[in-house]
């Protein structure tokens, strides 16, 4: 599993991609900071990370595009079925690789709160729950990614369905509004909805449970789809 984890990281980083996500990700978090912060005088850097989430609808996508479907479009996936390796460590490398991939950009952003403390009365407490809150909604949306990568060999497919896919889920409290029954059901399965609670500094044991139970779902789920292709 840690020689999958070192060749998957490493492979995002002799690529563009771990690079560009890296980037992107870090130029919204300076836009958000520098117009909250320091053209709003908020000293809540908390906000800017909340304003933030928005953007894994376009990162998650391209970044799990190719986890599974690029192994599938050139057939390199049955080197991975012939590993000595159970299906569940395969998926767990690939998937720490993202994680790890997403931790470096956030791991930048966690100083933010710190040098913004040097000029104001920032809370390093609620600002560091928010980046907690904010890692763990991309871990939910990767492992979801990740699923959908492995039910294709076609990636403009598999950053399409979970571009979709995502979508759906962030503007799922809109759509709760126009239903007049079970709305609050639909709108509490928004795993977006789970940023408002961190930004307030609310550590609710509740939304960490169920960002962690959603990732776990589809990592079950993609390895049960590879299992599936390995002995069909």
């Amino acid at each position: 599993m840690l020689a999958i984890f070192k060749r998957e990281f490493k492979s995002y980083f002799t690529s563009m991609t771990g690079y560009a996500f890296a980037a992107f990700l870090l130029l919204f978090a300076g836009i958000y900071t520098m117009s909250v912060c320091l053209v709003g005088y908020f000293a809540n850097f908390e906000y800017a990370i909340g304003n933030m989430t928005f953007i894994f609808l376009l990162i998650v996508p391209i970044l799990t595009m190719k986890v599974f479907a690029e192994e599938r479009k050139q057939k390199t996936d049955q080197l991975l079925y012939a590993l000595p390796l159970s299906m569940t460590k395969i998926v767990a490398g690939k998937y720490l690789a993202l994680l790890g991939v997403m931790l470096v950009p956030i791991a930048v952003i966690s100083v933010y709160p710190l040098i913004l403390s040097m000029y104001g009365n920032v809370s390093l407490k609620i600002s560091l729950l928010a980046v907690f809150g904010f890692f763990l909604l991309g871990a939910a949306l990767i492992s979801i990614g990740m699923f959908i990568s492995s039910m294709t060999e076609s990636l403009p497919m598999a950053a399409g369905i979970s571009f979709l896919v995502i979508l759906l889920n962030y503007f799922l409290p809109s759509f709760a509004t126009y239903l007049p029954a079970g709305s609050e059901l639909l709108s509490s399965l928004s795993l977006f909805n789970c940023m408002d609670d961190f930004v307030y500094g609310l550590f609710d044991l509740g939304n960490i449970v169920f960002l962690i139970s959603v990732a776990g779902l589809f990592f079950f789920l993609t390895v049960q789809s590879l299992e599936k292709r390995r002995w069909s």
